[in-house]
């Protein structure tokens, strides 16, 4: 049985190295992915550009300017004559905000009123709209802080009340790279490996050459691990190079220990090489083994808690997501790379996984038994 299994998995190897195109997109497009995400898909968001409409032009004014201007979150980008300047440049997303400071400014601060001035945002931008949103609020505060402290002629900091002083674990700096990283093995682990691994078993289907291979003494059982084994192989590699990019291009540190992470990596794809071996005794062709692939990949995406977190979505789509094995995957990952928990903190996941995956490799074999029949 092994040297039947062996020449098998030989074979597969080969059927692998005579497609150049698929093992490349097997190893590099994860790669791409990786950085891309790790660049582009970043709530870090610095330097937005902000129009200013100086209604007075004060040293209040002026002072007040330069507080946006010394802030890391807006580069003031544009000055207008005309309030109604504005309307132009946001309609045509030259800028993500605007500053309206009205005619009366200076007089008002000079008689130490209450004094308002307009900060307008470009909402299309959900993300940049919440960085603008939060900037502008935070630079007034500091200078209504610093207005507080001339007129009492003390600093804050000595009068009585309450500080709050924020201490963020495992991610200091809330870097947006040490997020995703984790949940890059996640969607590798799944989406690709399924991807192949239906697409292979569909292509042998396609090309007549799982009736021969029906017809030998070769049991399904070996049929099946010898078409899936190579892509556990490559699977891993990809793995181990997300790991590499993620610690030395992006610094993420992994705090807890490599061999369980492999080890619960390979308990989850056991999961995700039973849903593909699902999606080829149902697919008839490679193109319907992509699209119901993808039509797998686009829940997972959404609702494994790798782009959105759960507890923001309504309770309804919160059940939903207790059915999607890459929930707990995004838990572990993150748990042992960022956290550097074990076993005794990830048990209920890691059981979730266990449950998962013993619930599609069976159904996955009883359903490709029965399509080989």
């Amino acid at each position: 049985m092994l040297r039947r299994l062996a020449y098998l998995v030989y074979k597969e190897f080969i059927h692998i190295r005579r497609d150049p195109r698929t093992l490349f997109i097997m190893i590099v497009m994860p790669l791409v992915m990786l950085i891309l995400l790790g660049y582009a898909a970043t709530t870090d968001i610095e330097h937005l550009r902000i129009a200013v409409y100086d209604g007075d032009k004060s040293a209040q004014s002026r002072s007040l300017i330069e507080a946006y201007r010394a802030s890391n979150s807006f580069d003031i980008v544009q000055y207008v004559a005309r309030e109604d300047d504005l309307t132009y440049l946001l309609d045509h997303s030259d800028v993500r905000g605007a500053l309206v400071i009205p005619a009366d400014f200076g007089q008002q601060m000079t008689a130490q009123k209450k004094t308002e001035v307009a900060f307008l945002i470009d909402g299309s931008d959900g993300t940049a709209a919440n960085t603008v949103f939060a900037g502008s609020q935070s630079v007034g505060q500091a200078v209504t802080v610093k207005l507080i402290e001339q007129k009492l002629g003390t600093s804050v900091d000595r009068m009585p009340g309450v500080e709050v002083r924020p201490r963020v674990w495992y991610n200091p700096n809330l870097e947006s790279a040490y997020f995703m990283i984790p949940g890059m093995i996640v969607l590798v682990l799944f989406i690709f490996t399924i991807l192949f691994t239906a697409t292979s078993i569909v292509r042998e289907r396609e090309l007549g050459t799982i009736e021969q291979l029906i017809v030998t003494p070769i049991r399904p059982i070996e049929l099946v691990v010898a078409k899936v084994l190579p892509y556990v192989v490559i699977s891993f590699v990809v793995v181990i190079e997300v790991l590499t990019i993620g610690v030395l291009l992006f610094g993420v540190p992994i705090n807890g220990s490599i061999l369980l992470l492999l080890g619960l990596a390979a308990l989850f794809l056991l999961t995700s090489l039973g849903v593909g071996i699902l999606v080829s005794s149902i697919a008839t062709t490679q193109q319907e083994a992509l699209l119901m692939t993808f039509a797998t990949a686009l829940p997972t995406v959404y609702l494994s808690g790798f782009l959105f977190p759960i507890e923001a979505m309504p309770r309804w789509l919160q059940l939903v997501t207790y059915v999607v094995p890459a929930r707990y995957a995004m838990v572990i990952m993150r748990g042992i790379i960022l956290k550097g928990v074990g076993l005794e903190i990830l048990f209920e996941q890691v059981a979730a996984v266990l449950i998962f995956s013993t619930v599609v490799v069976i159904l996955a074999a009883t359903r490709f038994k029965k399509k080989l029949e």
